[in-house]
């Protein structure tokens, strides 16, 4: 009987998730969907793996118990389409694994637990990742749950770059460097030594630029610096959230504003970064296609952190080889690649503007010193990928 995995991506305000066929070495793809419980009628829409249209469904009111009604219905249509099949486990992806999971682990009730308890760490990611386990263990205790991990491409990290200047009884405590988007730059690390092997081994920057935002360092496909750190917060400028800020500003706002704790972590997580410099839109699309000066401003801000940051993974690298663009802006804003572009240019970074266009592959012009790729990225294959291998007894790594 063919195995199945099912892979369980949850945002912001939605859950994307992904049917696998884990039967032969590579998973592909049955169908794909969307579970959006934060509408008024909480909808569940399921599509081919061409984007063809497959199922969809609402429920009247919205289910308390954290989408359970809607994970019921996913399971239902997957028995009712793809019964011949054996689902062997749910993927998950969980933002912060903290210091002890550096790879995927079958959930268990003590691991959930642990899990929970880093939530100060992504008060914005990890309950939102945890709710579908809940949900799920509650309709069926019996399936296996799989959690894999935004940290673990990181987990390498090392001194200098993991470290905080801060006493070291805290770094013992577990507050260091993590990094995030691990899922994607994974997946992406491994296209790009598909799409161009010589430069697998090579210095890379991997820009995962969207809601969410990060940098990662590459030398020999591992990370081995990043611009997130102990929280999703840090590095570049977000949708909603501010990245690199003055330890003092934070101070100033406690001290001196009269702000409460969650005060501060409300407006970092929710009313800063585009959003905030803009005053009207934490979407790249809103902000480039407006003629508002304060969005050209969150845009002009987003470029210029973006680029020197980009700068910082050099100066760790030692030099740069190879530029990727990747997530919902990287892939999809021409125009904020070519910015990053523009402001990089010095040290040898040439994107050809018609290629730019296209967005597809390599865009670089023949005189760029560093090699310039799109690569779309896939954070669903990833895990379901993880989760195969550790149902048949074996790791990725």
């Amino acid at each position: 009987m063919p195995d199945t995995i099912l892979v369980l991506n949850s945002g912001s305000s939605s859950i994307k998730f992904g049917l696998f066929d884990v039967s032969a070495a590579e998973p592909s793809l049955l169908c794909k969907g969307l579970l959006d419980e934060h509408e008024a009628r909480p909808r569940l829409v399921v599509k081919g793996p061409a984007g063809e249209d497959l199922f969809e469904t609402r429920r009247e009111t919205p289910d308390a118990a954290g989408g359970g009604h809607l994970f019921a219905d996913v399971l239902a249509f997957i028995e009712d389409r793809f019964g011949e099949r054996s689902l062997r486990a749910v993927g998950h992806r969980i933002v912060h694994g903290g210091p002890d999971y550096s790879g995927p682990v079958v959930l268990t009730d003590d691991i959930t637990a642990k899990l929970e308890a880093l939530t100060p760490l992504a008060p914005l990611h990890q309950p939102r990742c945890l709710t579908p386990v809940r949900s799920l263990a509650a309709i069926r205790p019996e399936l296996t749950q799989i959690a894999c991990f935004d940290t673990a491409f990181h987990h390498g990290l090392t001194p200098p770059a993991s470290r905080f200047a801060i006493p070291g009884r805290f770094e013992a405590r577990g507050v260091r460097r993590y990094g995030f988007h691990g899922l994607s730059f994974e997946y992406v690390a491994g296209r790009l030594a598909e799409i161009a092997p010589e430069l697998a081994a090579r210095r890379t920057v991997i820009a995962h630029l969207g809601n969410g935002a990060s940098l990662c360092a590459l030398r020999d496909g591992r990370s081995i610096d990043t611009t997130m750190g102990l929280t999703p917060l840090d590095g570049l400028v977000m949708g909603t959230r501010c990245g690199t800020i003055d330890p003092g500003v934070l101070l100033y706002l406690q001290q001196h504003e009269k702000m409460s704790a969650e005060d501060v972590q409300h407006l970092l997580y929710h009313e800063s970064g585009l959003f905030g410099v803009s005053g009207t839109s934490a979407d790249m699309r809103t902000l480039l296609a407006s003629s508002e000066v304060a969005a050209r401003e969150a845009v002009d801000l987003f470029t210029f952190r973006a680029a020197q940051q980009v700068a910082m993974m050099v100066t760790t690298l030692g030099g740069l080889d190879c530029l990727v663009f990747t997530g919902g802006i990287g892939e999809h804003a021409k125009e904020i690649r070519g910015a990053i572009g523009e402001r990089l240019a010095w040290m040898g970074v040439r994107i050809d503007a018609a290629a730019n266009d296209e967005a597809r592959g390599r865009i670089n012009r023949a005189d760029s010193v560093v090699e310039i790729f799109v690569i779309p990225t896939n954070e669903e294959v990833t895990i379901a990928r993880h989760c195969a291998a550790l149902v048949r007894g074996r790791h990725v790594t």
